[in-house]
């Protein structure tokens, strides 16, 4: 697709070996210099597609953008699909849909470089070890620029990628769009009162009495993980996460079978933390555990108790981190509730190509001011963290 620089285009995981993906950079465990990514593992991306959660009939045709090296082998990959749809994405582009769509423009259906609903930073231009990764990097880039005219489409996005893939994308012709998570730093502590004593007193007695008042009426807290994740146990998170997900997006994207899969494949890179009340599980959030950080995903109760989501799903989360060492907790989209929690804002960053000349100006002058807007508000909710004056003020931007 790129002069000589061969790129291929799969549709399907089951038509990419499972040991030259995991070779790319972040991919799994083990590999010199990396940060393993649970979410760019085959194993994770294989049971989206295999379980009926992200395939075409979903809105998620793969369009997976795979560089070959002289071997046959693999030196690159970038996950991207054909959507006809922009829901779990977390980035939002409806207005720039209705914009090309009042304008006379079609902007379905379009290009998607993301894991399918799980908003978390990590690497998009896939690198094997070997490879020169700012070749592999422009390539893929370009290669998708390529694709997006052979389709035919509005555009295409790269969302969740790393700072430091910017530039590549800027110099192929993309947009910069920036936007703001909360993530929890862990400052080497020990214990959990390590990281309370950091706070100021009034916010640090509020959290106290919330964590309190969370596990009133007997509620307990389970970690589970690797083995103690049996069938049994997913059926009863997923019923978790079909009655809160229904009335949250009102039509949960994960099947069942995708739980069992990931049980399956990868069950020592998931945390459970369930909540129990009189010898039953009554609330549950899952967590994805990488080489450095906590990532938390999704979140259900079949019963409603005060402050039991913020226990289940941030305080907890931070227990875990500091209990293993992990460098941060990532808790997924949006949320200024988080901040009181410990949780700093952080800057995340996507990359935008569109098609359409007109489109991309007006978008572009959007983004401008965006980004100033982002920058601003994350100076702000700073200065409101509950740290002590003088503490860890710094954030992961």
């Amino acid at each position: 697709m790129t002069g000589e620089v061969k790129i291929r285009v799969e549709t399907s995981f089951q038509d990419i070996s499972k040991e030259s993906w995991d070779g790319l950079s972040g991919a799994a465990k083990g590999q010199p210099g990396g940060l393993y990514n649970p979410f760019i593992s085959y194993a994770y991306l294989s049971s989206l597609e295999e379980s009926g959660s992200a395939t075409a009939d979903t809105g998620w045709l793969g369009q997976h953008l795979l560089m070959e090296d002289g071997q046959g082998g693999l030196s690159g990959g970038l996950i991207c699909y054909l959507k006809n749809h922009s829901q779990g994405e977390y980035v939002f582009d409806h207005g720039w849909a209705d914009a090309l769509e009042r304008a006379g423009g079609r902007y379905y259906p379009k290009l998607q470089c993301s894991v399918p609903f799980t908003p978390a930073t990590g690497p998009r231009l896939l690198t094997a070890t070997a490879a020169d990764t700012a070749i592999v990097r422009g390539s893929l880039a370009a290669g998708l620029q390529e694709l997006t005219r052979r389709h035919t489409v509005s555009s295409a996005h790269v969302t969740f990628l790393p700072e430091d893939e910017i530039p590549t994308f800027e110099h192929a012709g993309f947009l910069h769009r920036t936007d703001q998570q909360f993530h929890f730093l862990n400052n080497g502590y020990t214990s959990h009162n390590d990281f309370l004593d950091t706070l100021a007193s009034r916010k640090r007695k509020a959290l106290k009495k919330e964590r309190r008042a969370a596990l009133e009426g007997g509620i307990s807290i389970d970690w589970l993980t690797g083995k103690d994740l049996t069938e049994g146990i997913w059926d009863q998170f997923f019923a978790f996460y079909m009655d809160t997900g229904s009335r949250k997006w009102g039509r949960p994207y994960l099947t069942r079978k995708f739980y069992s899969l990931i049980g399956e494949r990868m069950a020592d890179d998931i945390l459970l933390v369930m909540a129990k009340r009189n010898g039953k599980y009554i609330a549950g959030a899952i967590n994805f555990i990488g080489s450095d950080a906590l990532y938390g995903r999704h979140w259900g109760a079949i019963e409603d108790h005060p402050f039991l989501h913020f226990e289940v799903c941030y305080h907890q989360a931070i227990d875990f981190a500091i209990a293993k060492g992990l460098k941060r907790v990532e808790a997924g989209a949006q949320g200024e509730h988080k901040l009181a929690r410990g949780y700093l804002p952080a800057t995340t960053h996507s990359a935008h190509f569109i098609a359409h000349p007109g489109l991309k100006r007006a978008v572009a002058d959007y983004l401008e001011r965006e980004r100033q807007e982002v920058e601003q508000m994350s100076d702000i909710l700073a200065e409101h963290s509950p740290f002590r004056k003088g503490e860890r003020q710094e954030t992961d931007d």
